[in-house]
């Protein structure tokens, strides 16, 4: 990850929590305690934030602007965890479907993947991820649409808070989502946001294609997007725990498993 890149990933956290440790910021962005300090200093140098023991602080809210947020972990911290797992995820996803199709793509690290493969396929893609959007409009001839709404940098995705807007025009035969975690309880999400805005693409869509590498199985979010028997189709890795597999089968989940190189 770039320093710049970083550095924003830094302000963004602190917009939101408005305290942070750097142990919280290591974890969150993949970087080493040495490199988390120096961006701090320096931030702290620039005035972006107020350096603290063991931390960083946000500026008062009269120095610097608030923006809307909403919880779940960092695009660009996510897209370096478990890479080679979500690439072959991701080639799976994409086998999936037919040229010609209509498809929605929910924003997320595992989904981003799927650009690579969709490079050369025609398909209608509904997709809130402005940065899979932005990649596929340069390298591929897919139709792209995207919904209207606020840009959420941290994540990368397109949200709105409001009912009426273009989705509710769109129809697709599938739609693929990633999740911070699955299991007898359902696909779980981090915020009651992405929940609305998930469920709104979820009614425009016949099929839903969960992809979830093998640390997401059994992990609980904050929230319930839906029951298991909701989801028609699990795409995950072979080192995913073959118990909660079976779980998910019994719901009626149909589980595609890819080998890891």
């Amino acid at each position: 990850m770039l320093e710049t890149q970083r550095h924003q990933l830094i302000l963004d956290i602190l917009d939101e929590k408005e305290f942070t440790s750097v142990r919280t910021l290591t974890e969150e962005l993949n970087a080493s305690e040495a490199t988390i300090r120096r961006d701090l200093l320096k931030l702290a140098e620039q005035g972006r934030l107020e350096k603290i023991r063991g931390g960083a602080r946000a500026l008062q809210q009269d120095q610097r602007m608030a923006r809307p947020h909403i919880a779940g972990s960092a695009f660009l911290a996510s897209r370096e965890k478990q890479p080679e797992a979500k690439r072959e995820i991701a080639r799976r996803a994409v086998e999936l479907c037919e040229d010609g199709e209509s498809i929605i793509i929910n924003g997320g690290s595992s989904t981003y993947m799927m650009g690579e493969f969709l490079v050369q396929r025609e398909l209608s893609i509904l997709t809130n991820s402005f940065v899979l959007a932005q990649e596929l409009v340069e390298t591929s001839n897919n139709q792209i649409t995207l919904p209207g709404g606020e840009l959420y940098r941290r994540q990368g995705i397109i949200l709105s808070a409001y009912e009426q807007d273009t989705i509710q025009y769109y129809s697709a035969a599938k739609m693929f989502m990633g999740t911070p975690g699955i299991g007898e309880m359902g696909v779980t999400e981090s915020d009651p946001l992405l929940i609305t805005s998930e469920q709104k693409l979820r009614r425009q869509s016949e099929q839903l294609i969960v992809l979830a590498d093998s640390s997401k199985l059994g992990l609980r979010s904050k929230f319930i997007f839906c029951p298991p028997d909701e989801v028609d189709i699990l795409i995950t890795d072979s080192k995913a725990d073959r118990r909660i597999l079976k779980a998910l089968e019994k719901c009626g989940v149909q589980i595609e498993v890819v080998d890891l190189p």
